[in-house]
């Protein structure tokens, strides 16, 4: 008898997951692009596109996406 494997739709961990794992690689981008040793808590801010309840509020994306970084 042959197993059939069905994959179903995403669930919450999966985005959540998915997600960090983005963050991760916004981070390691801007590192790597870094000229200082390590990167400043503001840097880290604008990377991940937190707010920091400065100047005014902006939407910010639930994913960011990592092509406007590479050339």
């Amino acid at each position: 008898m042959t197993q059939v494997v069905t994959l179903s739709a995403p669930n919450a961990q999966d985005c959540v997951a998915l997600a960090e794992i983005e963050l991760c690689g916004e981070l390691m981008i801007a590192a790597a692009d870094a000229l200082e040793d390590r990167l400043s808590a503001d840097r880290i801010d604008e990377v991940l596109n937190v707010r920091t309840g400065h100047g005014p509020a902006e939407q910010s994306p639930s994913i960011p996406r990592q092509g406007r970084h590479r050339v």
